[in-house]
């Protein structure tokens, strides 16, 4: 597909080489004659973007359009509209070929069904951080559902099965044992000591499939907002102790670390 510019460009070849008349090489080019006889004013601008230009994209192959506008106007000092440069940029046939991404087909995630009363479906995860000295300790994150209530967060530099089922069992205490918790794959998850305690208690455990976070959004969304509101606002020297704010904190320079409420 040839552009109205290489079109006149052949017209003009035909008639001068072969002879034919221009109304009969308009036709055959798909060229008007109004085209055909306009003899386009040749600019000094336009010949010195023009020699500027093949250089410049030479030298910096992974330049487009835009970086070189913007170096021949902020650099160069050439006062041209952006117009005049994307025209000459294009007649010279300097775009910057972009390969085309492979974009993989992915199955559309089933969408996840909202309980329609407290105690149905639970969620856990756990969200892992750092000491100030280092030392790196986890978050279990309980949380209902069915309107989005943090049931609990138990803190520990290690939260094995059996802090898992210590920690579900204190929940039950004061909000009753849900119909199924929801969970991924993790050891302390598919151990026989949670697992176990479950089956006593009638308590169904839906496991995600693996790499599909996605099927458990509730509790990960939950995790974020952990993630953003405090862990990464604070420096914590212990699990315990007063912390101060991480360098890209706002506030005062010192503070006490946010109360972890456990109900219970």
């Amino acid at each position: 597909m040839f552009r109205p510019a290489q079109r006149r460009e052949l017209a003009l070849r035909a008639v001068a080489v072969k002879g034919v008349s221009f109304a009969l090489a308009c036709r055959a080019f798909g060229v008007s004659e109004t085209c055909y006889r306009c003899n386009p004013k040749l600019d000094e601008k336009n010949e010195q973007i023009a020699s500027l230009l093949p250089g410049l994209t030479s030298a910096k192959k992974t330049w487009g359009f835009g970086l070189c506008f913007v170096y021949l106007r902020d650099v160069q000092g050439h006062a041209s509209n952006h117009k005049r440069v994307c025209r000459i940029y294009r007649e010279l046939e300097l775009n910057l070929r972009i390969k085309p991404r492979k974009r993989l087909k992915r199955e559309r995630p089933e969408e996840l069904a909202v309980p329609e009363v407290p105690n149905e479906v639970w969620s856990m995860d756990f969200v892992p951080d750092r000491l100030g000295d280092g030392r790196q300790f986890r978050l279990l994150n309980a949380l209902d559902e069915f309107n989005r209530e943090g049931l609990r967060i138990e803190i520990d530099v290690s939260v094995p099965a059996e802090r898992v089922v210590r920690a579900l069992n204190r929940i039950i205490e004061w909000r009753a044992k849900p119909l199924a918790i929801r969970i991924d794959n993790g050891p302390e998850y598919v151990s026989s000591t949670l697992t176990v305690r479950a089956e006593k208690q009638g308590i169904a455990l839906t496991y995600i499939q693996p790499g599909k976070p996605q099927q458990n959004a509730f509790i990960e969304r939950d995790n974020r907002t952990v993630r953003n509101e405090w862990l990464d606002l604070y420096n914590f020297e212990s699990i315990e102790g007063p912390s101060r704010l991480s360098p890209s904190g706002r506030g005062p320079a010192t503070t006490t670390a946010p109360t972890w409420a456990t109900p219970g």
